[in-house]
């Protein structure tokens, strides 16, 4: 069989020899707190700066376009997920539906998306926690505290924090997981105390012009890209993180039922919370004010007079950002274990702690390589380049469901995504068009990422993967 046909059998996913199986220990509500974990972050935190700075209040249009897209996605992974229980997300239901080549191409992007949304977020909470500092009269050196782009050395924080989280993770799955739960419950209180304080300032005036940049995303004369969809192709940043859900399918103990409340759960819970913080941040205060702020959410409540909750909303930041490096990291780790347990990478990367239960090798691999990008480059070209990632996942994963559905549409779906034949196409048509609006920069440098990867593979997955022993051994 040719390579680029060659797939996995979906009833075979659960198949495993024990050593190389991760162990079954989370709930629903440890999926949920991932999910909310992962969604609710640098997002909410930072980026609705860089958002209303490209599309000004019209980027609750952009919030509400890009959750839109994801709630699609989101239902597609449900339906996969529950049919195929087992570690590896987008990559795995790729593999057994569209070919080894397909799911690698998926699978490289996948590590671009969790290793890039790790560094992302750590930048994130590098302003956050420099602020926090400041404002409790500890001045780090700029030098210690932005890459060469800002005239500094190092993003020493970010690197410091994404080390701390992959030792977390090394400890144990269901002791991360339950840190996280915790962790979450603060952060989403922060954002609540945030809302209601806002609120109190709300001027309807800040809205008008509501669209000063218009709707399609372009570079304006300046060499700024602006846009209500130029902001959506980076707000879509805020609002995944359901996917990191799916990683955890192997590790769940009862992933038909508690798979679909965690994605679906955490989406509702986000979306909500989202365009909430989003409407009262934008009356509070003129946006062109705070789009420039490393940490708009509590510069803004410093203008509105509450010092206070701006200090309590900037160490909700420094304490809970880093959930989200937890749950995408965790997901990271379990992308790179997967493909190693298929042997599209070395075996021994796919390799188990006995005692902890976790892919120890993977996590380390992850730590160092999230920890150079973070040091290094600025959030909005992270951010971006996660994003074009994540959307070549969110395509893949559309395009299985349909072809699923022909291929094999008497295969029991415990989650089956309702209207498929709308749903799909329509994530699919608007992750196409979120990939349009990125800055031409990033297009080109992941279109290099992949043709990196596809080299990779042609020169080590296709003849060391499992399968082709498999084949070659027929």
């Amino acid at each position: 069989m040719a390579f680029w046909n060659r797939r996995t059998s979906i009833d075979g996913l659960n198949q495993l020899d024990e050593r190389h199986r991760l162990k079954r220990t989370l709930r629903w509500p440890h999926l949920v707190a991932l999910g909310v974990g992962a969604i609710v972050g640098t997002g909410i935190y930072t980026l609705i700066g860089i958002g209303a700075g490209r599309a000004g209040p019209a980027v609750i249009l952009s919030f509400l376009i890009a959750g839109v897209v994801c709630a699609c996605a989101a239902l597609a992974y449900a339906e996969l997920a529950t049919m195929m229980p087992a570690a590896g997300s987008a990559y795995t239901y790729t593999y057994a539906t569209g070919g080894e080549m397909i799911a690698w191409v998926v699978g490289w992007s996948l590590i671009l998306e969790y290793s890039v949304v790790c560094s992302a977020v750590a930048v994130g909470w590098s302003g956050y926690a420099a602020g926090f500092l400041q404002s409790i009269g500890l001045d780090l050196p700029h030098w210690l505290l932005a890459g060469p782009h800002a005239g500094g050395v190092v993003n020493l924080p970010a690197v410091l924090i994404l080390f701390a989280v992959a030792g977390l993770l090394m400890f144990g799955t269901r002791e991360s997981a339950t840190v996280n739960a915790i962790l979450v419950v603060f952060k989403v209180s922060a954002l609540l105390v945030f809302i209601v304080l806002a609120a109190k300032g709300f001027n309807g005036e800040y809205f008008k012009p509501f669209m000063p940049f218009g709707f399609a995303s372009h570079v304006d004369a300046g060499g700024e890209v602006r846009g209500v969809m130029a902001a959506a192709a980076i707000i879509f940043f805020a609002f995944y993180g359901f996917d990191a859900v799916s990683t955890a399918a192997e590790e769940t103990i009862d992933p038909k039922r508690d798979l679909v409340r965690g994605i679906i759960g955490s989406m509702i819970v986000c979306t909500t919370l989202y365009m909430g913080v989003a409407a009262v941040a934008l009356g509070a205060v003129y946006y062109p004010d705070f789009a420039a702020s490393v940490e708009p959410l509590a510069y803004i409540l410093r203008t509105l007079g509450h010092p206070l909750a701006a200090n309590v909303i900037a160490a909700a930041a420094v304490i809970a950002l880093p959930t989200v490096i937890l749950a995408f990291m965790y997901g990271q780790s379990r992308i790179f274990f997967v493909m190693a347990r298929d042997g599209l990478l070395p075996d021994r990367l796919g390799s188990i702690n006995q005692r902890r239960g976790t892919p120890v090798a993977m996590i380390i691999v992850t730590a160092i390589v999230t920890s150079l990008i973070a040091g290094i480059f600025p959030l909005a070209e992270i951010a971006e380049l996660a994003n074009a990632g994540t959307l070549c996942a969110f395509i893949a994963v559309s395009l299985c469901v349909l072809a699923l559905r022909v291929r094999e549409p008497d295969r029991p779906r415990v989650f089956a995504t309702p209207w498929p034949w709308l749903v799909a196409p329509l994530a699919v048509v608007g992750c196409i068009y979120l990939f349009i609006s990125l800055p031409a920069a990033t297009q080109i440098r992941f279109v290099i990422w992949n043709a990196i990867g596809i080299v990779v593979y042609l020169l080590y997955g296709r003849v060391k993967s499992h399968l082709a022993r498999v084949y070659r051994d027929a």
